[in-house]
């Protein structure tokens, strides 16, 4: 007879393993079993921009992905040729002092989130949160043993946290506040004064208040200045920022991010980027030096097409009775479904099979969200959005 085999102790990492399977995929497999009686599925869930790439973004890319240059290994902190360009594109935007030696590039806004994170804390340390928040970022601090602490944003404050509530939250063990605005999942624009407010907090509490940016390009106004934090005396001591290429020249694929943080905060972040992935993609970072000044005007069209998709939403809401747009900007829209007592991973689901609208549930965004739904509505052109309202009119859990 064969030896008999000791029973085996491997296990998975129990971090891990107690995450959820990704909300994304989940959706997607629900807006496949849409028949499609209403017509085209009207897909209102990934973050992806509505419309194709330039098509000078598309050469560049082409020219530079062909290049030997670009086969081996690059910096680990990015090509000089995009930390420099994208420098002097974030000190115009801020109306502040920066250089390369403030950049990070990354492999997207999530890695420069995991960057960011793994930099100021630790496992059994917090990472201060909102809620709702962003699903990657909370699973991202599970996944390394980081704590969470939430502070609750209501619909009645248009999903802004208060000061008072932040600086309650702000206890012994906590190393990070985490924010994002515009905001996702609620489209929430940060006013520059509440930022400011926020960041003094930081400051006093002597935490880092990691900001996430990747939506500042579709604010409201042209030319707005979202903050002006990177005036702050002694700014590179409390504050790094987030931003992804991925929207502004729709190239989500090409995975491409960027910090902004003080030089010694680069420093750190370079030691992590070297274990992760030594390098960005560097053909895309080339491309992205190239197309950041030339394609300026084309950037700015997109931020008004944003803009007239966000108030088609508005019109569409304002028209079918039990469904409440709480709150809306940039990318994301976060509507109330006029199911109470029904999950709203339920709503969703039955609202991409039976009605063809694809769209993420608010409790992958919080457990005090179940009565929320994610209208990704940067993702559909005018004409698209328009049919909703019928649609939505038409719906029923019955």
């Amino acid at each position: 007879m064969p030896a008999s085999h000791p029973r085996l102790n491997a296990r998975f990492n129990p971090l891990i393993e107690q995450l959820s399977l990704p909300p994304v995929p989940a959706v997607a497999a629900w807006g496949r079993a849409y028949d499609k009686a209403l017509g085209p599925l009207i897909d209102l869930s990934q973050a992806v921009p509505g419309y194709p790439a330039h098509p000078d973004m598309l050469r560049l890319l082409g020219d530079a992905a062909s290049s030997k240059a670009y086969t081996g290994y690059g910096p680990i902190e990015g090509e000089t040729v995009l930390r420099t360009a994208y420098a002097s594109h974030v000190a115009e935007v801020y109306g502040a002092a920066l250089a390369e030696a403030n950049i990070h590039i990354t492999s997207g806004c999530n890695q420069a989130f995991v960057c960011a994170a793994m930099t100021v804390a630790g496992p059994g340390s917090t990472i201060l949160m909102t809620e709702p928040f962003y699903f990657n970022h909370e699973t991202t601090l599970a996944m390394m043993g980081i704590g969470t602490a939430f502070v609750p944003c209501s619909a009645e404050n248009g999903f802004l946290p208060d000061l008072v509530s932040l600086e309650a939250a702000m206890t012994d063990g906590v190393k990070a506040l985490a924010l994002v605005s515009p905001n996702n999942p609620t489209g929430a624009i940060y006013p520059p004064s509440l930022l400011e407010a926020i960041f003094r907090l930081c400051q006093e509490k002597g935490i880092w208040l990691i900001l996430d940016e990747t939506y500042r390009d579709f604010l409201p106004q042209a030319g707005s200045r979202a903050h002006g934090l990177f005036s702050q005396s002694g700014w590179e001591e409390t504050l790094i920022s987030l931003y992804s290429f991925s929207k502004s020249f729709c190239i989500p694929g090409h995975r491409l991010g960027a910090i902004t943080a003080g030089e010694a905060a680069i420093g750190q972040i370079a030691k992590i980027m070297d274990n992760l992935q030594i390098c960005a993609p560097r053909a895309a970072q080339a491309a992205v030096a190239e197309a950041l000044p030339l394609l300026t005007a084309w950037r700015e069209e997109n931020r008004q097409e944003i803009g007239r998709r966000a108030e088609a939403l508005k019109t569409v809401m304002r028209s079918v009775s039990g469904w409440k747009l709480d709150a809306i900007g940039a990318y994301f829209a976060f509507v109330r479904h006029p199911f109470p007592g029904r999950g709203s991973a339920e709503v969703a689901e039955q609202l991409a099979k039976r009605a063809g609208i694809s769209c993420i549930p608010g409790v992958y965004f919080g457990q005090g969200q179940d009565g929320y739904l994610r209208f990704a509505f940067a993702n559909a052109d005018v004409e698209t959005i328009g049919l909703l309202e019928e649609r939505l009119r038409n719906f029923s859990l019955s």
